[in-house]
């Protein structure tokens, strides 16, 4: 398996990558003092279980590979994914997964927590365009799925902290 799109690393960028679908929502999570907390819980997939994604991998870490199921373990849509990127700042973490082959979207996602304003955010960026025929048929309605996920995942780790 390999990543299905060329723009490694485009979702960590202020421009993200023309000719597909752009995602950006920030959450509010915490105080400044969650930072630590919240990205402990990124990095090592907490959050996403936690919003249903449900996964078994180690902490993120370029290269490594995740297989898993969003909304139920054994039914639920697959999703196969690795890391390509991991951010460690004293103000910004988190880390980016590109999708590989098998992966019914093509392209990236970052996951980064944020302190700015006196605040922790959730930030969710990402750009995807349909791979799979059953992903082209709903086209209209998965940046709706997405929003709502990233959403959801900002929920998740404001809990978690």
């Amino acid at each position: 398996m390999k990543l299905t799109y060329p723009e490694v690393g485009g979702s960590l960028h202020r421009d993200l990558p023309a000719g597909y679908h752009h995602l950006r929502v920030r959450v509010p999570v915490g105080p400044p003092q969650a930072f630590t907390a919240a990205v402990e819980a990124v990095l090592t997939w907490r959050m996403h279980r936690r919003a249903g994604l449900y996964v078994d991998a180690g902490p993120a870490r370029p290269g490594l590979r995740i297989t898993g199921r969003l909304g139920h373990p054994r039914f639920g849509m697959p999703v196969v994914c690795e890391v390509v990127a991991v951010v460690d700042e004293p103000e910004r973490a988190g880390f980016a997964y590109g999708t590989v082959t098998g992966h019914p979207e093509r392209g990236e996602e970052a996951f980064l927590v944020v302190v700015e304003d006196g605040r922790t955010w959730l930030e969710v960026t990402a750009f995807s365009r349909p791979a799979a025929w059953y992903a082209r048929a709903v086209t209209a309605i998965v940046p709706l799925i997405q929003r709502a996920y990233a959403r959801r995942l900002g929920r998740m780790l404001r809990r978690l902290v």
